[in-house]
C-alpha cells in the first residue's frame, strides 16, 4: 500500500482520498511527492478554425479542423465533444434563467467528417452541450485522428452568460466552436454537461484562427495577431508596435479615429488571423466603436520579455479610463510580487463587456460604479491567468483551485494599487455560515454545490487557506513552495492532492495537519480571549487566547495601554497544530487598558469574546 504522506514528516496521518483519485497513484500517473508520475500523460490537439461573424444578425458560421492526439494508454472507442453554445438551446438544462428570445436551436452541424470520411450529421448523438461520436476503428495509444466540422449558431443578444452581444456593434464571443472534451487519467472523458454555473476544463492545445468581420470592426483575441499589416492601416500597425515595445500609454484607437473610420484596411470584409500555443481555450471580442488603449512592460527581467496590456472600451464609459493602469499594475505585481512569476503570455486584454469573467489572455468585465470596484474586479480576473489557464485546472470539479487563488490575488494586489482600499470580500458571509448546514468542506466537488456553499468554498475559504499558509511559511518559503507547484504542474492537469503534496515538498514540511482541518473537515473559526494578566513584579503581561472553534486561524491582538499607546501582536496558525490555547506575552511594564482580538482576514463566528475587558 502506498504511503500518501510527505516524506518530510512520516508521522503525519495521510489525507483522506477518494479511491478513484487513489487509483492514479497505482497507475503511476501521479506521485505522492506531488509530481506527475512516471506514466503521466495528457492528450492534446491542433485546432484550425475559420469563422465568419455577422454582428447585425449575430450569426456565426464556422469550420473547425482538429488533429487530436491520443497520448493515453487506452484505445478510445468514441470521441466526446463540447458544444458550449447549446447552453442556449431550447430545452437544454441550465442553472440560469434566460430570456425567451435568447433561446434557439443551438449549434447546427452542416458537415462532420472523421478521418476524412463524412458522417451522416443526422446520426450524431447530441445531448445538449455534449456530443458523442463512436469510432469505427479504436484510436490507439499514440495515434491521431482528424476531425472536420462545419457549423453555425446565433450568438445570444441578451442573457449574457460569459459570452454574447454586449451592445449593437460590440460582442464578446466565447466557447464558439466545437471542441474535443478532456480525456484524463482520473475520469476518462469529461462527460459533465455545461449548465452555465461551474466553469470549464479543457486540454492545452494549439489554435490557428481566422475571424472574418465586416469593415470597420476591430478584433481582439487570445493569441498573437499575425497579420496586423493586412487588417489595419499603416498608422494603427505602427501604434500597435509602439505599444508592444514601450512602457508608455499609447492610444491605438481614440475617439477621433473612430469618427474617421480609417482603422481597418481595404474596403470589404477583413480576415484577422490569430495564433496561440499551449492554451486551454480561444475567445475573441469585436467592436466598431470602442477605443483601444495599450501599454507594455518587461515581465521577465532575465529575458527582457514584455507583455502588452490593453483596455478596450466604449468611450462613454469614463470609469473604464482607469482600467489600463489597474491592469498594467496587476500584471506587474503578478510578475514581481505575487506570485512573483513572470506573466506568461504576450498580452492581456480587458474588454468592456457585460460579465466578470476570465479567458486566456482576455477579460470580459462590466463597467463599475467605483474605482475600488474596478481595482478588485480587474486584478481578480487577470490573476486567473495563472489559475486555471497556466496550470490547466479542472474548474468543473475543483473551482476552489482557481477561484481561491484569484481571491487571494485580489486581496494582496488591490492594496498595492490603492493603499487605502479595504477588501473584505467574503469575510462576513463566511463567519456567519461557518459550521452550519450551509458550510460544506472545501473539497466538495463544485458540481455538487450551489448558492452559499458554492460561493464560500470557491472564494473566501480557499483564499484564506492559502493566505494562512503564506503567513505560516513567510514570503520567501511560501514563494518557493508555490513555485514548486507552478513549475511542476504548468501545462498539465493538477488535482487537489497534487497541489497539497507539491506545496509540502516545496516547503520542506508536512502541512497535512492544516490541509486536513481547513480543506477537508467541518467546523468554524472562533478564538477567544480567556485571560489577561497585567505586568507585575518585573514580569511582562500575558494574554491567553483559546481556540473554541476547530478551524485554525492566526492570532492578531491589538493591545491598548493606559498611556494611549498601542501594540499589535501576531501568531501564525502554527500555534494551533498541537494546542487549544496560546499564551502571548506582552513586553514592557506598561499598564494594559484593553485588548482586542481579530483582524480583517481572520473571521470569527462568535466575536463577543474578542475584547477585554468584556463589554468594551
Amino acid at each position: 500500500m502506498l504511503a500518501f504522506a510527505c516524506s518530510v514528516a512520516l508521522a503525519q496521518a495521510p489525507l483522506p482520498m477518494p479511491r478513484n483519485l487513489r487509483a492514479t497513484y497505482a497507475k503511476g500517473t501521479r506521485a505522492p511527492d506531488g509530481r506527475p508520475g512516471p506514466k503521466y500523460w495528457q492528450n492534446t490537439a491542433d485546432y484550425t478554425i475559420a469563422v465568419d461573424f455577422n454582428p447585425a444578425s449575430r450569426k456565426i458560421v464556422g469550420e473547425v479542423k482538429i488533429v487530436y492526439q491520443n497520448n493515453s494508454p487506452d484505445a478510445l472507442r468514441e470521441l466526446w465533444f463540447k458544444l458550449y453554445p447549446n447552453l442556449y438551446q431550447d430545452g437544454a438544462p441550465r442553472t440560469t434563467k434566460f430570456r425567451p428570445e435568447d433561446i434557439g436551436e443551438g449549434v447546427t452541424i452542416a458537415k462532420f467528417s472523421l478521418g476524412g470520411q463524412p458522417l451522416d450529421v443526422k446520426s450524431l448523438r447530441i445531448d445538449n452541450t455534449n456530443l458523442t461520436v463512436p469510432l469505427t476503428q479504436p484510436l490507439g495509444p499514440g495515434q491521431t485522428v482528424e476531425v472536420a466540422i462545419t457549423y453555425s449558431y446565433v450568438l445570444n443578444e441578451g442573457s449574457h452568460q460569459r459570452t454574447g452581444e454586449v451592445e449593437p456593434g460590440a460582442a464578446f464571443v466565447a466557447y464558439f466552436f466545437p471542441r474535443i472534451a478532456v480525456y484524463d487519467d482520473i475520469d476518462g472523458w469529461n462527460k459533465t454537461p455545461y449548465l452555465g454555473g461551474p466553469e470549464f476544463y479543457n486540454d492545452f492545445c494549439h489554435f490557428a484562427v481566422d475571424i472574418t468581420m465586416p469593415r470597420n470592426y476591430v478584433v481582439w483575441a487570445t493569441g498573437d495577431l499575425t497579420n496586423a499589416d493586412r487588417v489595419l492601416t499603416k498608422k494603427y500597425v505602427s501604434r500597435l508596435h509602439e505599444a508592444s515595445t514601450k512602457d508608455g500609454v499609447i492610444s491605438i484607437i481614440d475617439s477621433t479615429d473612430l469618427r474617421r473610420r480609417d482603422i481597418t484596411a481595404g474596403r470589404g470584409d477583413q480576415t484577422w488571423h490569430f495564433d496561440a500555443h499551449d492554451v486551454t481555450d480561444f475567445v475573441f471580442a469585436t467592436s466598431d466603436h470602442y477605443v483601444w488603449q495599450s501599454t507594455s512592460l518587461v515581465v521577465d527581467p532575465a529575458t527582457r520579455r514584455r507583455t502588452r496590456v490593453d483596455a478596450v472600451y466604449n468611450p462613454r464609459h469614463r470609469d473604464y479610463r482607469d482600467v489600463l493602469d489597474i491592469a498594467r499594475r496587476t500584471v506587474q505585481a503578478m510578475s514581481y510580487t505575487f506570485p512573483k512569476w513572470p506573466f506568461p503570455y504576450s498580452h492581456e486584454t480587458v474588454f468592456d463587456g457585460l460579465d466578470q469573467m476570465e479567458y486566456p489572455m482576455m477579460v470580459n468585465d462590466n463597467p463599475t460604479s467605483t474605482r475600488e470596484e474596478a481595482i478588485t474586479l480587474t486584478d481578480h480576473e487577470i490573476f486567473h491567468t495563472m489559475f486555471p489557464f497556466y496550470m490547466g485546472i479542472n474548474e468543473t470539479k475543483y473551482g476552489w483551485m482557481d477561484e481561491g487563488w484569484a481571491t487571494i490575488g485580489e486581496w494582496l494586489i488591490s492594496p498595492l494599487i490603492e493603499p487605502k482600499l479595504v477588501d473584505d470580500y467574503g469575510m462576513v458571509p463566511y463567519a456567519r455560515a461557518a459550521g452550519t448546514e450551509e458550510d460544506l468542506p472545501i473539497v466538495t466537488l463544485t458540481t455538487q454545490q450551489s448558492g452559499q456553499p458554492f460561493f464560500l468554498n470557491s472564494y473566501p475559504k480557499p483564499g484564506l487557506g492559502y493566505l494562512y499558509v503564506k503567513d505560516l511559511l513567510g514570503d520567501e518559503l511560501f514563494t518557493k513552495a508555490l513555485h514548486t507547484y507552478i513549475r511542476t504542474w504548468h501545462g498539465k492537469h493538477p488535482m487537489p492532492y497534487d497541489f497539497f503534496y507539491s506545496m509540502n515538498a516545496g516547503a520542506g514540511q508536512n502541512l497535512d495537519w492544516f490541509w486536513q482541518r481547513w480543506f477537508f473537515d467541518g467546523g468554524y473559526p472562533d478564538l477567544a480571549i480567556t485571560s489577561v494578566t497585567p505586568a507585575a513584579a518585573g514580569a511582562p503581561g500575558e494574554i491567553v487566547v483559546a481556540a473554541h472553534g476547530s478551524k485554525p486561524v492566526p492570532v492578531d491582538l491589538t493591545v491598548t495601554f493606559a498611556d494611549g499607546s498601542t501594540e499589535k501582536l501576531h501568531r501564525t496558525i502554527a500555534v494551533w497544530q498541537n494546542a487549544q490555547t496560546v499564551k502571548v506575552p506582552v513586553a514592557g511594564r506598561k499598564a494594559i487598558k484593553s485588548v482586542t482580538l481579530g483582524s480583517l482576514y481572520v473571521p470569527d463566528s462568535y466575536p463577543a469574546d474578542n475584547v477585554w475587558p468584556a463589554g468594551q
